[in-house]
């Protein structure tokens, strides 16, 4: 009797606990498993999912280790599907200078196919941010970050654009051909220790942030420490778009960073303007983040729980890093066709001394008609071979009647520009 009176009071226990535990804010396994699949969208190893808020059609979301909290970028859409809010509050912008207001949505439901969130929290932009689509080419709508990680170790495959969303207490062991660095997570952003080798300075043994969501290889903040020296060989140059403006620096390269021992060599690496913002990248004790050009030549495991960065060599591990050798930063403009331009153009750059201009409209690249590229892929174009020649025809209105436009044909090397 006194066994039986044990195991009930255990199994009774244990029904409460998982009660409770579906009760907590996070993402779980719909059907009870070792592991789940999600397949994503790769766009210049940027991990894009298709997410489903509260039953509605699916709108696609950056998976982003460099945020704590779920992002939405249009109030329009929150509003139309069905989002409540309780509050409002202010938002730095990335330049350090932009404050963006946002509205507290809680208790909402996301759905990923094998995997949901529970009792999610959302930032709600309350001005429509959709700059990400010229950039990436694709629509986004926001980004999932801390919560899709926290209770459960996450595979990223990148060459197969899959992720494996694992059970709490899987993955215990190491897996084979696996390396391991230790990863603290501090409010709510997971970070690694790095060697890296300059340049010009020297060797630098520097605490990064993983950064899944930012598009560059290695990112260090000069600001953070005297021992950061930016390379003679560099390109002043926009770095990116993000929330609350254009971020701006220099770029340049690093001889290797090293992670346990694996080494990346002749890495571009970015170096951002100091802004008011930097105040904050200081008070992390961080020099610096690795992004997605780098993090996508590895299958990685993400393991907030154990607090560890598990990694190994890809197929694209070898690749060279390279950087835009066009002069070239096309964009797309948002219509029910494929158009793209030419947003920014370096002076002197091969694209500029052939003749390109900003504005142009690129309508089509070494004869295949811009219908079929896709942004990623013109990105890959520029960055692809020096001394490859590149044909590009465009679109640019007439100096006489802007209605008219006036087909024009360049051809340029790519030339490598650091």
């Amino acid at each position: 009797m006194p066994k039986v009176l044990f195991l009930t009071i255990a199994q009774i226990c244990l029904i409460f606990s998982k009660a409770c535990f579906a009760q907590v804010p996070g993402f779980f396994m719909k059907k009870e498993s070792r592991k789940a699949e999600i397949p994503f969208i790769n766009s210049n190893n940027l991990i894009i999912v298709p997410v489903s808020i509260n039953g509605n059609e699916p709108v696609n979301f950056i998976v982003d280790t460099g945020v704590r909290t779920n992002i939405f970028f249009s109030k329009t859409l929150a509003n139309q599907l069905g989002l409540q809010y309780t509050r409002s509050l202010n938002l730095v912008g990335a330049d350090g200078k932009t404050v963006l207001t946002a509205s507290v949505s809680p208790n909402n439901h996301f759905d990923l196919g094998n995997v949901e969130g529970k009792i999610q929290t959302i930032l709600v932009l309350d001005e429509d941010f959709f700059e990400l689509e010229s950039v990436i080419g694709i629509p986004i709508y926001g980004v999932l970050g801390y919560e899709f990680f926290k209770f459960n170790p996450v595979r990223i495959d990148y060459d197969r654009g899959k992720m494996f969303f694992y059970k709490t207490d899987a993955l215990k062991w190491r897996p084979i051909g696996f390396r391991k660095l230790k990863m603290p997570i501090e409010y709510n952003k997971p970070y690694i220790n790095a060697k890296v080798k300059q340049v010009a300075g020297e060797d630098l043994y520097t605490k990064l942030l993983i950064d899944t969501g930012a598009n560059h290889g290695l990112l260090l903040n000069k600001e953070s420490t005297e021992e950061i020296v930016i390379p003679p060989v560099n390109l002043e140059t926009d770095l990116g778009r993000s929330l609350g403006g254009d971020l701006f620096g220099v770029v340049g390269r690093s001889k290797f960073l090293s992670l346990n021992g694996l080494r990346f060599n002749n890495i571009i690496t970015s170096y951002p303007f100091e802004t008011e913002y930097s105040y904050i990248i200081k008070e992390t004790g961080r020099q610096g983040s690795i992004g997605s050009e780098l993090l996508g030549r590895l299958e990685l495991i993400i393991d907030y729980p154990r607090e560890r960065f598990l990694f190994k060599r890809s197929v694209t591990f070898t690749n060279p890093f390279e950087f835009d050798m066009s002069g070239i930063t096309p964009k797309i403009l948002p219509s029910d066709i494929r158009r793209v331009y030419v947003a920014r153009l370096k002076e002197q750059s091969p694209a500029f001394n052939a003749g390109v201009r900003v504005l142009d409209e690129i309508i089509e690249i070494n004869k295949i008609p811009i219908g079929f590229w896709e942004l990623s892929d013109i990105i890959k174009v520029f960055r692809s071979e020096v001394g490859r020649v590149i044909s590009i025809k465009v679109l640019r209105p007439s100096t006489e009647n802007e209605e008219i436009f006036n087909e024009f044909e360049f051809k340029f090397m790519l030339r490598r520009q650091i």
